[in-house]
């Protein structure tokens, strides 16, 4: 590696090492405000634990942390050496764009495994640690034996139903997915708009009220599922689970736990959309270091800016756009015919593309 390459990967580094500590810092406090300082509030929590609730919370805020400060590293320092003409002597030495990039467009793809790792496994443990030590803080007891209501982010069976809603409160549901199995083969299969759950105590049973339901379902003595519509539908259900049997939501668990649990939902039948979903986010996620690496190139080359509040802002700005895309496919969760989970990788492909072609032209200008 030449001492060029060295410098670059020095200074790099350097930035990297600096935004990603102010960009985790602020989303730590976030992450403070909303789910520590209550609980110290309440006197629940010492500061021996809130060190180590911290430090659960860490390698969640770092999954976001990494992919905006590696792009900010790269449009601060090459929008610096830009606009001190470091580059400009580079390239009259005889060095292309694209080789000067090489060790940065590398420490992105290295970046990209780091990320995978912190997405795919440390994150999700860790958030999992972290409600453990939440709720036994709390003094929640998982044995209490209260029936369970629907949880943000996990398919739950109520009875011979399994329904997964993307936006519950309490006992109301929004955009709600629910199929019913019997022997194997699929007799209701349907999506609703909205619905609500009415409890009777006396014998831990409940109705399940849906609206705007339409779907497939097998007629009385007819193997064929039928399309059908229902403004409103109610249904018996019956709370089988106490809290200690309810399964970690999708959003708390590592992908290989999230691909078994896509296999046992396919081989039961059921209807999988939520975990792909969260399958796709974990990896589209994680090549997002590479995506910025190569449009934040030649945007600093573009921009010939010394300021740092140029960089950040438009590194603010990208990642917009980016979780624009993220927010998008997730509210279609549940419109499984669209393919939601293929707008994840919309942003990636978008900015490796249009990275690409940007680095190219700069180089071919330069020359």
């Amino acid at each position: 590696m030449g001492t060029l390459h060295r410098y670059l990967l020095r200074e790099t580094l350097a930035t990297l090492g600096l935004a990603v500590g102010v960009f985790t810092a602020l989303l730590l406090v976030g992450s403070v405000l909303k789910d520590i300082l209550s609980l110290v509030a309440a006197g629940v929590l010492s500061l021996r634990q809130v060190v180590h609730a911290l430090g659960l919370l860490l390698p969640f805020v770092l999954a976001f942390a990494l992919p905006i400060g590696l792009l900010t590293a790269v449009l601060l320092v090459f929008g610096r050496m830009s606009a001190d003409r470091e580059l400009t002597a580079a390239r009259a030495g005889g060095w292309s764009l694209v080789a000067i990039s090489a060790p940065i467009l590398g420490l992105g793809a290295v970046m990209c495994c780091v990320c995978g790792w912190v997405n795919c496994d440390l994150a999700p443990r860790c958030r999992v640690a972290f409600n453990e030590l939440r709720r036994d803080a709390m003094g929640i007891n998982a044995q209490s034996g209260n029936p369970a209501f629907i949880s943000e982010g996990q398919f739950v069976e109520l009875g011979s139903l399994t329904i997964y809603a993307r936006k519950p409160q309490g006992t109301h549901l929004e955009d709600i997915l629910i199929y019913q199995l019997k022997d194997g083969r699929r007799l209701f299969d349907a999506r609703a708009e909205s619905g609500d759950i009415v409890t009777n105590a006396t014998d831990n049973s409940a109705k399940l009220i849906l609206r705007e339901v339409q779907g497939m379902a097998q007629p009385t003595n007819d193997l064929r599922l039928r399309p059908f519509y229902y403004q409103e539908f109610t249904t018996n259900v019956v709370f089988a689970r106490t809290a200690a049997e309810l399964k970690l939501k999708y959003s708390d668990m590592t992908f290989a736990q999230l691909w078994q649990e896509r296999a046992e939902i396919r081989a039961r039948g059921g209807q999988a959309a939520p975990v792909v979903m969260q399958l796709h986010r974990q990896a589209a996620f994680s090549f997002a270091c590479f995506g910025f690496t190569l449009l934040g190139l030649p945007l600093a080359l573009k921009g010939h800016r010394r300021e740092s509040n140029t960089g950040v802002a438009l590194a603010l700005a990208l990642m917009a756009v980016y979780y624009g895309f993220v927010i998008l496919g997730q509210s279609l969760e549940t419109r499984v015919h669209l393919r939601p989970h293929l707008i994840l990788w919309i942003p990636n492909l978008l900015f490796i593309g249009v990275g690409a072609f940007l680095l190219a032209r700069a180089d071919r200008v330069g020359h």
